[in-house]
């Protein structure tokens, strides 16, 4: 049996984000530490506002990074 290690949920976007946005998903993920704790749609708004990221990416960068605190 096969085993498809395909990627799901928030991090199946990271390839594309890297591509359209030129920097890694840790700069964003470094950049998400720094603002401080807030709320999931704050943090979305930070991306978007400051840095020209369409929500759907925002959204997922997010989700990444509040599951993994």
């Amino acid at each position: 049996m096969a085993n498809d290690a395909k990627v799901k949920g928030p991090a199946s976007y990271f390839p594309s984000i890297e591509k359209q946005y030129g920097q890694p998903i840790s700069h964003w993920m470094t950049l998400l530490k720094q603002a401080g704790p807030m709320k999931h749609m704050a943090l979305v708004n930070l991306l978007k506002n400051d840095h020209a990221m369409g929500h759907g990416h925002a959204n997922a960068l997010v989700a990444a990074f509040l599951a993994d605190q």
